[in-house]
């Protein structure tokens, strides 16, 4: 339901079904492979040289198809609506306006100056109807062109006449069979590694460190390495244009024109040496990208929100305050727990009279910092929710309050008091 005061509570309507979870599972796991398979693809079709005459049109076709795959994984990141997908959106959106006449390109996509009901609106149309359509219109072009033209193949011994594959049965057994594999793996994920939903938006916040997904980290990367302003001849330009904005569109053309820029005659692999060096040293270095991206953002994770060094040194050493605790279980984690003594059906277990909780503190340390998802089974009851990470949303001092006040207020629990220096020295 696409507004801002319903999409967070539909999507988690989904995720407190244990069939419809599985079912947006399934739709988590095989976008991510939608991309990849994409990629991996167009890696295929360069280094096979699949790209040269007479079939320059399929790969501009492939290439778009890549592109619209990337637009439906950036349009459906926004739609739950929880802190990660508000935030890193906010982020895309805000590179969107470092473009020439971005602002009125950012204003168009989130519906105004500000992001809200009409941009969730926007995503989701861009998201179900408009690129699904692109997208079968470019896969009914490239199946077109594709079975005019037939496989190319393998690069051929004979230079002069390479034979081209078959369609029929070949090719068309090929996909069935490696698509049931991928399949079959994107079950497993679903099952064992299910997506889980954040906390809902709140854009008050100021220190959520949003996470990217996968197919971006390499921008992420890009952006933490370079330095704050990038000379280009006589121009200056900031970090924020030159990653997010000039090297992708470089990076994007080059691609799409590799045919016409790369002139050797035949498909073999002596003659398009360059090619192939050149596709080498862009995957190791979008591989390094997207690791130190990664890297970077695990480090601000772990380091949670900065705090004044006077309350980081009362809370290392103080008790964590019981009622401080209430407020900030209130504000961030009553949406979901409800009713402290009962539960949720079969999604959360009860925190009152809980053993978990107050059993071993670290434990507890660790789920609320990293979060918990799967079958958990208290009081003889079975529950399978998803508890998010609180890990960089929730300073140490304020997880050590919430803490203390599950453990030690609520009725029934009678457990020892958490400091912010026991929730800073936890480790996995």
């Amino acid at each position: 339901a696409p507004s801002t005061a319903t999409a967070w509570e539909s999507t988690r309507a989904i995720y407190l079904n244990p069939w419809t979870h599985f079912l947006l599972s399934l739709h988590y796991w095989g976008a991510s492979a939608m991309i990849a398979l994409v990629v991996l693809h167009l890696l295929q079709v360069l280094i096979w040289g699949a790209y040269k005459a007479p079939r320059e049109l399929n790969w501009v076709v492939g290439v778009l198809l890549l592109l619209v795959t990337l637009v439906l994984g950036l349009t459906g990141y926004l739609l739950p609506w929880d802190m990660n997908a508000y935030f890193a959106s906010r982020v895309s959106l805000n590179i969107l306006g470092l473009a020439p006449s971005g602002s009125v390109i950012q204003d168009v996509a989130q519906g105004g100056t500000a992001m809200g009901t009409a941009t969730i609106n926007r995503f989701f149309g861009l998201h179900i109807w408009l690129m699904p359509a692109a997208l079968l219109a470019l896969v009914g072009a490239h199946l077109v062109i594709f079975r005019r033209q037939g496989p190319a193949g393998p690069v051929p011994d004979d230079r002069r006449h390479p034979a081209p594959g078959r369609f029929w049965p070949d090719q068309l057994f090929m996909d069935g069979a490696v698509s049931l594999i991928v399949f079959i793996i994107i079950i497993l994920l679903a099952c064992f590694i299910p997506p889980y939903l954040d906390a809902k938006a709140n854009p008050t916040v100021s220190n959520f460190t949003p996470y990217p997904a996968w197919y971006f980290l390499s921008l992420f990367g890009l952006l933490a390495l370079v330095p704050p302003n990038v000379h280009i001849g006589p121009l200056t330009v900031s970090t924020e244009l030159f990653a997010t904005i000039i090297v992708p569109t470089v990076f994007g053309i080059i691609v799409l024109m590799l045919p016409w820029f790369e002139r050797s005659k035949t498909r073999s692999f002596s003659s398009r040496a360059g090619a192939l060096w050149a596709t080498t040293i862009a995957l190791i270095a979008i591989v390094g990208l997207s690791i130190y991206g990664q890297i970077g953002i695990l480090r601000r994770q772990a380091a949670g929100p900065p705090s004044p060094p006077e309350r980081e040194v009362l809370a290392a050493t103080a008790p964590a305050n019981a009622s401080n605790g209430a407020g900030l279980f209130a504000a961030n984690c009553s949406r979901c727990h409800g009713d402290l003594d009962q539960g949720v059906a079969g999604a959360f277990p009860p925190l009152a009279k809980n053993t978990v909780v107050t059993g071993d503190p670290n434990k507890v340390i660790g789920i609320v910092l990293d979060g918990l998802h799967g079958e958990v089974a208290v009081n003889g009851q079975t529950y399978n929710g998803t508890m998010p990470r609180w890990r960089g949303s929730l300073s140490h001092a304020d997880a050590a309050a919430v803490i203390t006040y599950i453990r030690g207020s609520l009725s029934g629990n009678h457990a020892s008091m958490v400091t912010a220096a026991q929730v800073a020295s936890y480790k996995p």
